[in-house]
């Protein structure tokens, strides 16, 4: 039997190297008996030393000699329906062989990771500019049949180029099936092995490259390949890659139900009840979501593995935020409370990062304080903007004699249902509404029947013009900024990643629509009003397809106006009302990106005179040109150029 140290109940769960060997505690109440075997001890049930004793807290704990890093151990469990192995639940890594579901866990060090520090810190929260993907297939020239943490990686550079400072990252925990979006995992504490290169020689590749990147950036390489061992490791190498290179690293993290496919060994029936009634399972209810089962939020060890988890995400792997799936699932289910009690624990922790929900239909109460009822959220995913955008690209694409309601989008633009403007995530394409199955990308909602056209192309332009100057933190989808016209799917046979090969072959119209969307980004972080708060739509006209609105600081100005044309046909001298008279520079003009630089450009000569009289509800007006389907913007100062 293993020799517990004097205060077992300060063990934490799980495995944790000290010195001499390791400490492990499970969580399982209703088990009769609780060992750890591995390769330390010759898998032998038999050995004393892996017998854990039972701490009375519902849980089993133990300290076991000759322990190291990467032994390979598992949990056996004797509960009322018999013995079974069973895989620790928080358990850092995994193994490649045996390959999962029939695999082993982990001893991992975290604390030997060689992070970079440079004194990164999380932008601030209105100051975001997303970037959402998909590990498994976000490639750009590589020649993997699914993408690897590395692979992200490299990308750094172009991440940089486009001008994000966020990437989120969809769910990283290992899943049972050989490709998934990422929301059926099973073991929380695991990164996805599919996602980890594990050939010596690929390694050797990646180390110098990923050195060569943070050579860029004035700092030290890795010192062998050892750092990039597995996929813990990977997914930490992929973060402080990105940290160096002023980039924030958020995960979406699945707190509403877990699996989708349980195996034996994993966490369902953990301390072997008879299965049968789902609500005995230990970790879950009989409810069922998404192929899975809802958490048993009202066990109290069940809610403090879910906040534990994503603390254990902030200390190990220096994450910068969450975005949590679909909250209203777990509202659904008696998580208020589970949220309440996770948002104050991670804020506690690490205020700087932020706390992102998912809830449908958007409820302003998820971000608000838990001392107001709220679940303490800082930001909520929101559908106005989106909707309201894509109904008035999809309108447009019926022809010039068409009905645009672009009164919709100047309610979203300008809503006030949250407490804070930046408290909305705000988005036109997502993995859940342009998926294999669901709706078109916005070049095919454009034009259907040519998402390469002009058509197509400028009310692209307009789309994620309107999502990157209205209020609130814009989110791309990945390939949004070149155009892609495909849904998307987490599985490579079905032809639907991303044509990144375009973008290197030469395609024009891709690498036209990188452009402009870099430099649209760049506007936004050059433009602190863009950023801010103060939003005033001063005019909308469904019939000649135009809204514009204006953008401030206050108090301090760096006045903004932004006007949008989805009308097919060029105005000439259109009679728009100012924030103020005098000069106006125009700071961005989409049109220019046509064939850039195109030469049929219609613009405003980089300038306009607000020498007209009120208008629009403003004190000053002036006849400008707004060429056809696109999206202008003026600055007051000449420092905002």
């Amino acid at each position: 039997m293993s020799t517990l140290p004097q205060n077992p109940s300060q063990i934490p769960l799980g495995a944790t190297l000290v010195t001499g060997g390791a400490t492990f505690r499970a969580w399982a109440p209703r088990a009769t008996e609780v060992r750890v075997v591995g390769d330390f001890n010759g898998w032998h049930l038999a050995d004393p030393a892996g017998l854990l004793q039972k701490v009375g807290d519902e849980t089993w704990a133990g300290f076991v000699p000759g322990v190291a890093e990467n032994s390979e151990y598992l949990f056996h469990v004797v509960g009322p329906s018999g013995p079974g192995y069973k895989r620790d639940p928080r358990a850092r890594a995994l193994t490649f062989q045996p390959a999962f579901p029939n695999c082993n866990c982990l001893v991992r060090n975290p604390g030997a990771f060689p992070w970079h520090e440079t004194g990164w810190r999380t932008p601030p929260f209105n100051d975001l500019i997303q970037y959402q993907l998909h590990v498994g297939t976000f490639r750009i020239g590589v020649g993997n049949v699914d993408g690897k943490f590395l692979d992200v990686a490299l990308q750094v550079p172009y991440f940089a180029s486009l001008g994000i400072n966020a990437l989120q990252l969809m769910p990283v925990v290992e899943f049972p099936t050989t490709f998934s979006l990422g929301y059926n995992g099973t073991d929380y504490y695991s990164t996805e092995n599919q996602y980890c290169l594990d050939d010596p020689a690929q390694l050797q590749t990646y180390l110098t490259q990923i050195n060569a990147l943070f050579a860029q950036r004035g700092q030290p390489g890795y010192a062998d390949t050892t750092v990039l061992a597995g996929s813990d490791s990977q997914l930490r190498v992929l973060i402080d890659l990105c940290h160096v290179w002023g980039i924030a690293v958020l995960c979406d993290v699945v707190y509403n139900h877990a699996g989708g496919g349980f195996d034996p060994a994993s966490l369902w029936f953990f301390d072997l009840l008879p299965q049968g009634n789902n609500n005995d399972s230990l970790y879950f209810t009989d409810q069922g979501w998404a192929g899975g089962l809802v958490f048993a939020y009202w066990n109290q060890s069940v809610r403090q593995f879910i906040i534990d988890n994503a603390v254990f995400y902030y200390q190990e792997y220096r994450i910068d935020g969450f975005r949590f799936d679909e909250v209203s699932v777990a509202d659904q289910h008696g998580g208020w409370g589970t949220c309440q009690d996770c948002t104050g624990t991670c804020r506690y922790v690490k205020p700087e990062a932020i706390l992102i929900a998912e809830y449908w239909p958007v409820n302003p109460y998820v971000v608000r304080p838990a001392s107001e009822g709220g679940a303490g959220f800082d930001a909520t995913w929101n559908d106005l903007l989106r909707d309201s955008v894509r109904g008035a690209i999809g309108q447009s694409s019926a022809g010039a004699g068409g009905a645009v309601d672009l009164d919709s989008v100047a309610a979203a633009i300008q809503s006030f249902a949250l407490p804070a403007q930046w408290r909305a995530v705000n988005c036109v394409e997502n993995h859940d509404i342009i998926k294999a199955g669901t709706g078109p990308r916005i070049p095919r909602l454009a034009d259907s029947s040519n998402s390469r056209s002009w058509y197509a192309r400028s009310r692209s332009r307009v789309a994620t013009g309107l999502l990157m100057t209205a209020p609130g933190i814009p989110m791309l989808f990945m390939g949004q900024e070149i155009l892609e016209d495909k849904q998307w799917s987490d599985t490579p046979s079905d032809g639907l990643m991303p044509s990144w090969a375009g973008l290197q072959g030469g395609d024009r119209s891709m690498a036209d629509h990188l452009r402009f969307t870099s430099e649209l980004v760049a506007l936004r972080r050059h433009h602190p009003a863009l950023r801010g708060e103060m939003v005033h739509v001063f005019h909308v006209h469904d019939s000649n397809r135009v809204i514009a609105f204006h953008r401030w600081l206050e108090g301090i100005g760096r006045d903004i106006v932004v006007v949008a044309s989805l009308n097919e046909s060029t105005w000439w001298s259109y009679d728009l009302g100012f924030p103020g008279g005098g000069q106006w520079l125009e700071v961005f003009n989409s049109d220019v990106y046509d064939n850039w630089v195109n030469p049929m450009l219609a613009g405003n000569g980089g300038q306009i005179v607000a020498n007209g009289g009120p208008r629009d509800t403003l004190p000053a007006s002036a006849a400008i040109v707004i060429p056809a389907n696109s999206i202008v913007v003026f600055a007051r100062d000449a420092g905002d150029r």
